[in-house]
């Protein structure tokens, strides 16, 4: 859970100018998308395409994400053969279940002793956009010991449930909820849908709000002008810096005393509060907060 994953930008496998400027964009990850993005007639060219830009471009300082197109179609399979040999940080695979998740590992087994790459340094990322996909989710996050996080497909989830995607998220909750506790029993990270209207950034901050107040530790983005908003919301306020400071500070006090329990503004501060603070703590010194 050390690494950042508060945004993920999605951006098209087929548009050569995004792949060129992908890494200056400020999110933590970006997402090379070969599936919804790309046409079917364009599949073949975008892969070949992305595997260039992996070889050629300096993507150093973010993590490279591949969406594959799902296994059981015929552009998957050719995806991960193809994508693997460049060494992309993670695969994302769409409509994850346990046994595309497993196939996947053992495809990505093979390429790794081929290559001589480091065993299981090719991370995953389930995409959990389906019925099926969400009750099962806990499973499918054991399935292989590569899952590093699990991202919410809102707008694919609710089509397979029949219902209507809104802005205020109410339909998705369970649904957030759900893979965000998933991800906490398994300290894997919890990627929220996309928020569409990327014109609406008082509407962004209030989602991305929600899901970070259900457990989500981060949202994928559309848009690079998302980037920001999204940040904000999940950088720790200062009230929150000097408070966790202050049960740290209280915490150490309170050891050389000898004492086992202690106070800090009348209210008795247990394990769960100093881990939050520590957490706290931790999170803003590497956004350089302090």
């Amino acid at each position: 859970m050390k690494k950042l994953r508060r945004t993920m930008l999605f951006m098209p496998g087929n548009n050569p100018g995004m792949l060129q400027n992908a890494a200056i964009m400020g999110s933590d990850s970006i997402i090379l998308d070969l599936e919804d993005a790309v046409s079917l007639k364009e599949k073949d060219s975008a892969r070949i395409l992305v595997r260039e830009a992996i070889k050629n471009m300096d993507y150093t300082d973010v993590e490279v994400v591949v969406r594959i197109n799902p296994l059981d179609t015929e552009y998957g399979p050719e995806d991960l053969a193809v994508i693997s040999e460049v060494k992309p940080d993670t695969i994302m695979l769409p409509k994850a279940d346990e046994n595309e998740i497993k196939q996947a590992d053992e495809i990505l087994s093979r390429v790794e002793e081929k290559n001589g790459f480091k065993k299981g340094s090719i991370k995953l990322i389930a995409l959990i956009e389906t019925a099926y996909g969400l009750e099962n989710v806990y499973n499918i996050i054991k399935s292989s010991h590569r899952v590093e996080a699990v991202l919410l497909g809102g707008e694919d989830l609710t089509a397979d449930l029949g219902i209507k995607r809104t802005k205020s998220g109410d339909e998705i909750f369970y649904a957030r909820n759900r893979i965000a506790t998933a991800c906490k029993a398994c300290r894997i990270h919890a990627i929220d849908t996309p928020f569409t209207d990327v014109n609406d950034f008082e509407g962004l901050e209030r989602d991305t709000a929600k899901a970070k107040s259900l457990g989500m530790t981060g949202k994928s983005a559309i848009n690079p002008r998302q980037i920001d908003t999204i940040h904000k919301v999940f950088a720790p306020t200062p009230e929150e810096i000097n408070h966790a400071q202050r049960v740290l500070k209280a915490m150490e006090e309170a050891k050389k005393e000898g004492k086992g329990v202690f106070s800090l503004d009348g209210k008795m501060v247990d394990a769960p509060i100093i881990n939050r603070a520590t957490t706290t703590v931790e999170l803003a010194k590497i956004l350089g907060l302090i």
